[in-house]
């Protein structure tokens, strides 16, 4: 037999797509519905094998139902909060709609803004829920696997936990997407993409406030936990005698995973609708289909990569998850260039014209790109290589050691990140135009399914260790959650630097779109008001994180405060006095209480300022947005990346390393953890997001500007 030519199999491909309509936008459409679809069929999948697993002890079970009431609670308070702000500004989109019908934003505007605070919502509820609901099954897969099969199992449970958060991000965020592209098209049939912003704008709102919200809460309970149970009583992580551990766990939930599924639903639609809007100005609907194809693609290179980390992980997690990752992004990369093989054409932004396999290159940037910021977040952050091993040793020195040793780790791997972040968007707009850099950050975020389950599953088993802490297993069992949990951290590391990275393409994308809408040709730096919109964005991230520190820094405090008390107040509680149990219910409280009153003003501001400043002068809010965007990169990936480091040099040693624990080093770095963990959990996480909200809010409201 003849072996097929390339020429030949690209001439039947095209053959077979055209024969099933998927070479058109509207087919396009319908291929990110059917993914969609199987992404949520996958979710119903991975639960039931999550939900059929043994709770374990009937106390293992009542500390899961514990955490899980508690964030309950935490998510209930904080959407009231958060959807009376979305009701507000829907209603205030209806009216300039009445008021200035011109303008094109209107109550449809309000629809689809709606819709993606819902779908942002509702992937961080889902996730919540069965991370909640995994976190013992976890641990008692440890625990009945034991030293032969104990890792593979836990790993397995903890991974589908992950993987629903994974794929119900995608699968909600594309089927919300979806109606919005076929409810609201513009007269040639393509996305009306001046409506389907609102989208973005609503899942970025939900995202910040979820993502800061979480982070305080998790950091409070967290630090409050460590200082007073860990450096002042001498007890172990996640002690049942430390009030504030219930409110820990509460935390790597409600930040870590709610938190965490807005935030990547939000960067997920945002680099697909980035790369709408640009293709809108290119005019072909190849163009348009692209992108919703690249994701749909994604989606089934993401299950492949599911199934090869549970395939493979039976005795070293990390190799196992980050093998799943590469062999995800492969996949993604190999279905893309068939996808380009049909669907591309040459086109024209601008007076340049640019190849068919143009888009192809742009989004092998993104993937490439990616993996190598990951790989240096991986670098810098995991305990296997140097410069954590270099810090956990100097930590032998003091507290003040481990802190700037950290801070000077996160600051270095700033360097090469930044580099390949430049590379890549020279490279994939000299390729593709100001359509290449948005197809970019769609190539970083095709594999989101992936990257979601392996950074949700940290948390878990975070989770399942501190159960099996305060259910007093066997302590064989807590050796292989704090495997997995110190292996969570790199890869929460690994996705945080995929976020980051993702939003500086997609923030690039959204910012050329505005400038394009509100007719803002070159932002000149030697105009006056361009430059002042610059140092005035440059300022915003500091700023606002300075906010999010304060917020984490009041609820630790009170929370310290309050586990002092109950230790010195409640007779024998500190001592482990049998029958006498801790007021988790209150340090609970505390956090929820203050994740609320400080994630209100930060995200007030992030609102306010493009809006304040593009009524001011539309130049001055490009120069706004581009001296954010230039900051808050280098900004959350230090913070981020240093965060990662003090954690994992504090379980470096936690290990056994240059004394153990409660050795003078695991002290000095337990006070390094603290700080490093708003770092990363709180600051770093949070900058991404509110770069991204400025530029689509300024994408959205950019007709009043003109």
């Amino acid at each position: 037999m003849a072996t097929p030519t390339p020429e030949a199999l690209t001439q039947a491909i095209e053959g077979a797509v055209e024969a099933v309509g998927m070479g058109t936008y509207t087919g396009s459409v319908l291929l990110a519905a059917i993914a969609a679809i199987v992404a949520l069929g996958f979710v119903v999948y991975l639960a039931m094998d999550v939900l059929k697993q043994n709770k374990g002890t009937e106390l293992m079970a009542d500390i899961s139902h514990q955490v899980q009431l508690g964030a309950k609670a935490f998510l209930i308070r904080e959407y009231i909060w958060v959807f009376s702000g979305v009701i507000v500004i829907g209603a205030i989109f209806t009216l300039l709609g009445s008021v200035k019908p011109d303008l094109g934003i209107n109550f449809k505007t309000a629809i689809a803004f709606g819709i993606g605070a819902v779908a942002s919502a509702m992937a961080g509820v889902i996730g919540m829920w069965i991370a909640t609901s995994a976190n013992c099954r976890t641990a008692n897969g440890a625990l009945e696997g034991g030293k032969e099969d104990g890792l593979r199992r836990a790993l397995s449970i903890a991974v589908s936990g992950g993987a629903v958060m994974g794929f119900g991000v995608v699968g909600i965020s594309l089927v919300g997407l979806v109606i919005c592209l076929l409810a609201f098209k513009n007269e040639a049939g393509l996305p009306d993409t001046t409506i389907i912003n609102g989208y973005a704008m609503g899942a970025s709102l939900v995202a910040l406030f979820g993502r800061s919200g979480g982070g305080i809460f998790t950091k409070g309970a967290d630090m409050g936990a460590d200082l007073v149970g860990k450096v002042e009583a001498g007890l172990p992580e996640d002690d049942p005698r430390n009030p504030a551990v219930i409110a820990d766990n509460v935390g790597d939930n409600v930040g870590d995973v709610a938190g965490l599924g807005a935030d990547l639903l939000e960067s997920y639609v945002e680099s697909i609708i980035a790369a709408l809007a640009i293709a809108g100005t290119v005019g072909l609907a190849s163009m348009s289909a692209l992108p919703l194809v690249i994701a749909a693609v994604g989606i089934f290179a993401s299950i492949v990569g599911i199934f090869v980390v549970k395939a493979i992980g039976k005795k070293d997690a990390q190799k196992s998850l980050m093998m799943g990752t590469y062999v995800a992004a492969g996949l993604a990369i190999l279905g893309t260039a068939v996808a380009v093989a049909v669907l591309g054409e040459k086109y024209t932004e601008g007076a340049v014209e640019f190849g068919k396999w143009g888009p192809f290159w742009a989004t092998v940037f993104g993937v490439v790109s990616g993996s190598i910021i990951g790989f240096v977040s991986e670098y810098y952050t995991s305990d296997h290589y140097a410069p954590v091993k270099l810090m956990a040793k100097n930590s032998q020195s003091g507290p003040a050691i481990a802190v700037t040793e950290g801070l000077a780790i996160g600051m270095r791997s700033t360097g090469i990140a930044t580099i390949v972040l430049a590379l890549a968007v020279f490279y994939s707009y000299d390729f593709a135009g100001i359509y290449g850099v948005a197809l970019a950050a769609l190539g970083m975020l095709a594999t989101t399914g992936m990257i979601v389950s392996v950074d949700a599953y940290g948390p878990i088993a975070d989770n399942a260790g501190g159960i099996a802490e305060m259910a007093d297993l066997d302590p064989g069992v807590r050796q292989i959650t704090d495997n997995l949990d110190s292996v969570g951290n790199t890869t929460a590391a690994i996705g945080k630097g995929f976020a980051i990275g993702s939003a500086a393409f997609a923030a690039l994308a959204l910012l050329a779109a505005y400038m394009k809408v509100a007719e803002v040709d070159v932002a000149n730096i030697a105009d006056p008001k361009v430059l002042a919109g610059l140092l005035i964005g440059a300022m915003l991230p500091f700023v606002f994180s300075s906010f999010l520190f304060r917020a984490v820094s009041n609820c630790a405090f009170k929370m310290i405060e309050e586990v002092r008390r109950q230790f010195r107040e409640i007779p024998g509680l500190k001592e482990g006095k049998e029958g006498v149990k801790p007021d988790s219910a209150t340090c609970v409280a505390i956090s929820t209480q203050g994740a609320i009153q400080g994630m209100l003003l930060p995200g007030a501001m992030a609102m306010a300022a493009p809006v304040i400043m593009g009524l001011i002068d539309k130049g001055a809010l490009a120069g706004m947005l581009t001296g954010a965007l230039a900051c808050g990169i280098m900004l959350g990936l230090q913070t981020a990346n240093s965060g990662g480091a003090m954690d994992n040099a504090k379980k470096h040693i936690e290990a056994g390393n240059y004394g153990g624990k409660n050795s003078e080093a695991h002290k000095a770095a337990v006070i390094g953890d603290t700080v490093g963990d708003p770092l990363k959990d709180t600051v770093g996480p949070s900058i991404n997001i509110l770069i991204k909200l400025m530029c689509v809010i300024s994408l959205v409201l950019a007709p009043l500007f003109r």
